[in-house]
């Protein structure tokens, strides 16, 4: 069982996010925080495996708590859940010790992937910023040549060669499960096995793959 913290100071969407939660069999929300203070506070007397969090906050704001949860709980893992989609909050965070940045418009099913991805101690990032920096980084190098050390794409079996390239078409777990006439499960296992197989870090660097191993457009 994943133990979930919510801290963000609308209520309205702690409450929606703990619905959509509770339907989950392997995830429990266990508390939330308005505030960072109130977060800090809250892991004094509760136990969490993930805390949910949101950068703009009264008082302590997420950034300051992320602070103090690395230095005072280094091993609860940290998912960002903004609206702030520009990268440079996402790289603050990731190199302050996120381990996932995901943006609040983001499907059910990708929430749901993200907590189980951090809890597991795996870098994430969501479909839709990992599709807005790989438009940057073609932009910037449009050069579509394999970078040095990059595994070929004949390491991957048919069938995630498929799940890679509708990840790189920035569909979600479920609507390719629904493609491929499978389960959600069996695409987050076939997206794991991509990733250890690539070496990719996250969504992003997926798609570049994808996009310098000439698998999409």
């Amino acid at each position: 069982m994943i133990r979930i913290i919510l801290a963000d100071d609308h209520t309205i969407l702690r409450e929606g996010i703990r619905a959509l939660l509770s339907a989950a069999p392997d995830l429990q929300v266990v508390g939330e925080a308005a505030s960072g203070e109130a977060l800090l506070d809250l892991l004094t007397t509760t136990a969490a495996d993930v805390v949910v969090l949101d950068l703009n906050m009264p008082g302590m704001d997420g950034f300051g708590a992320l602070a103090q949860l690395q230095k005072h709980y280094p091993a609860v893992k940290v998912l960002i859940l903004s609206m702030l989609d520009h990268e440079k909050y996402v790289a603050r965070t990731l190199d302050g010790g996120a381990r996932g940045y995901i943006l609040k418009n983001a499907d059910s099913t990708e929430i749901m992937y993200a907590i189980r991805t951090v809890a597991e101690g795996r870098l994430f990032l969501c479909t839709e910023l990992g599709l807005d920096m790989l438009r940057k980084l073609t932009q910037l190098a449009p050069d579509k040549s394999p970078e040095p050390g990059t595994r070929s794409p004949s390491d991957l079996s048919g069938r995630e060669l498929e799940v890679l390239k509708l990840i790189a078409e920035g569909l979600t777990n479920a609507e390719i499960a629904d493609k491929l006439f499978t389960s959600k499960r069996t695409i987050e296992t076939h997206r794991q096995n991509i990733i250890e197989k690539t070496q990719a870090k996250n969504t992003a660097a997926l798609i570049k793959f994808a996009v310098n191993q000439g698998l999409i457009d």
